[in-house]
């Protein structure tokens, strides 16, 4: 089983690199997010994950052994396949996906291309008590509490005739100045700033 790779960048798309170890060019899968970091004809490290199928032989690699981790976990979602999987690396960070898993916003995770309702909801199932260590628990509890104050917030405007894309940025900036912020202090806050 090949574990990593190390070697050169022979070639780079956003969806594929093929890395040259002592004259043996590798073509290996990779995510938006890793190929972000590699350079043509640059040393290089992959992290890799091999699936061998009856037709193929396949490498995926990573520039980290979370974004690997995340890999398999998806993968190991009935339904996901590799290529569903690295376009979901490639879509979101590993933080936003954690936190769409942990507050299961199957929204996030359908944003994806290829990825529908009941895929996105079978990957919230299974993997929500798998990806508590890919993000900041604090973090997500606190922006799941701001999501909803901006979204009641955002609703209360709309009743008052005010169009959501017109208050949505200045609720994203007041919650940033104030993340406890209350649901009557926004909508205060966005009526004075319009």
């Amino acid at each position: 089983m090949i574990f990593s790779l190390q070697g050169i960048v022979q070639e780079l798309t956003p969806t594929y690199a093929v890395i040259n170890v002592n004259g043996v060019g590798y073509y290996t899968g990779i995510s938006l997010m890793t190929s972000q970091t590699l350079k043509l004809n640059q040393e290089t490290f992959l992290f890799i994950q091999q699936i061998i199928r009856e037709d193929a032989h396949l490498l995926f690699g990573f520039n980290s052994r979370l974004e690997k981790e995340m890999f398999n976990l998806l993968i190991s979602v009935n339904g996901v396949g590799a290529v569903s999987a690295l376009i979901l690396l490639s879509t979101l960070s590993l933080d936003e996906i954690a936190s769409a898993i942990l507050s299961s916003n199957s929204a996030l995770i359908q944003k994806a291309k290829g990825i529908g309702t009941k895929t996105a909801e079978r990957i919230i199932v299974d993997l929500k008590d798998k990806v508590q260590k890919f993000s900041n628990p604090e973090e997500n509890i606190s922006t799941v509490a701001n999501n909803k104050i901006k979204e009641e917030s955002l609703s209360a405007l709309e009743v008052l005739g005010i169009p959501k894309r017109m208050s949505e940025k200045i609720a994203d900036r007041m919650i940033k100045q104030n993340p406890s912020i209350s649901v009557e202090e926004l909508v205060k806050q966005i009526l004075k700033n319009l």
